[in-house]
């Protein structure tokens, strides 16, 4: 295939990410398989990315991550440097045939005001589409400007102008799932965990009052806001409350935590992370917002790790329920739920994930869409 992506991956974190960083995840496995098809790669991103690709555009040395903690108004011009830097590539050169953006809200609108001589737009949503009612419902990107979902639940709920500008959507991916079929099972532990940021949406407090109440043991894993560590956060004193997801950690996860029952571990990455994801007896997903796209979701279960899950966003989508995880709509029964998990098994979660969400399957379908957005749009029929 001849074709050469411009992949924005953004400012915020180095691709591969040293250990949170969901889209930036998601750039790392989609790009290898890409230019396995054919497809030339281009990353914009941060100077320290280690991700192999044929070129690499870099406005910042490295990810901009931690500036998310200071006011909007001493970090709003991160995203725009970084876009400025896109375009100004995008003005001085002709071979890219399409530009590939990750970069929330900015990333479209700067792309779509670039005008008709710039090259063709694919912008992927990975996030909750109620956030920028100005942007998406006003949207006119023209023939130029495509957006991709990350799931079918996700589009369901954009305004209007938004969806008429979608090309449909791609579920996540995860290397975890390449002849995850064919791996000899792991040995399973009794603890649950909850994967992610902590934050109230994800809704770690819910998990953590159930385990206290039900009786089973809970380990947490993922950042409190920019806070990788538990000793990072202790150091940072009271000042780490003016972060939202710092005050909600405190106030209504923290009463919860024994260190025994219930532990927060902060990020754990790479073989800590699987290996404790693979040793859970349940992956408890406690929703409380509609979750866009799962890439926790598709690991649990690559990893042999049933699913328990408040049916929100795109966990139906993913969730087979009964077979690779269990569901519901009333987010108490999730207790109940935990301990009734025991029932299903880590082959068929295994199964499902190598069936439907190795990288060479979003790669192909990311290709296909490329293609899609290249064509010039069909004429509309006039009705008589």
């Amino acid at each position: 295939m001849s074709l050469t992506v411009l992949m924005n991956a953004g400012p915020w974190l180095s691709v591969p990410p040293p250990g949170y960083g969901g889209i930036e995840n998601i750039v790392a496995t989609l790009v290898p398989e890409l230019r396995k098809l054919g497809v030339r790669v281009v990353l914009a991103s941060v100077e320290t990315s280690t991700l192999p690709v044929d070129e690499k555009i870099s406005v910042f040395p490295d990810g901009q991550f931690h500036a998310l903690q200071r006011p909007y108004n001493q970090v709003c011009g991160i995203s725009q440097a970084h876009l400025n830097g896109v375009v100004r590539a995008l003005h001085t050169r002709d071979d890219i045939d399409l530009v590939h953006d990750h970069v929330e809200a900015v990333g479209l609108a700067t792309l779509a005001a670039m005008g008709p001589e710039a090259p063709p737009v694919l912008h992927t949503l990975h996030w909750d589409l109620a956030k920028h009612p100005e942007l998406y419902g006003n949207l006119d990107g023209g023939d130029r400007i495509r957006v991709n979902g990350v799931s079918a639940a996700q589009l369901a709920r954009a305004p209007r102008a938004l969806q008429d500008h979608s090309v449909g959507h791609v579920h996540l991916s995860t290397p975890l799932a390449v002849d995850a079929d064919r791996r000899p099972p792991a040995a399973k532990g009794d603890h649950v965990i909850v994967l992610g940021r902590v934050n109230p949406g994800k809704g770690q407090d819910l998990a953590a009052r159930l385990a206290q109440q039900v009786g089973f043991p809970l380990v947490l894993a993922g950042p409190v806001g920019p806070y990788h560590r538990p000793q990072d956060l202790a150091a940072a004193g009271d000042e780490a409350r003016q972060n939202p997801d710092v005050r909600f950690f405190y106030e209504q996860v923290a009463p919860y935590l024994d260190g025994d029952l219930v532990r927060w571990v902060g990020t754990v990455a790479g073989q800590e992370r699987d290996d404790l994801l693979a040793g859970a007896r349940v992956a408890l997903f406690p929703l409380r917002w509609e979750e866009p796209g799962g890439t926790a979701v598709v690991e649990s279960l690559s990893l042999g790790t049933p699913v328990v899950a408040v049916a929100r966003g795109c966990l139906p989508e993913l969730v087979e329920h009964g077979r690779t995880g269990l569901l519901t709509t009333d987010e108490e029964e999730l207790g109940d739920l935990v301990m009734a998990a025991g029932l299903l098994e880590a082959d068929e979660c295994r199964r499902e994930a190598a069936a439907r969400f190795t990288p060479a399957v979003m790669a192909e379908r990311y290709v296909g869409l490329y293609e899609r957005v290249r064509q010039p749009a069909a004429p509309t029929l006039q009705l008589a």
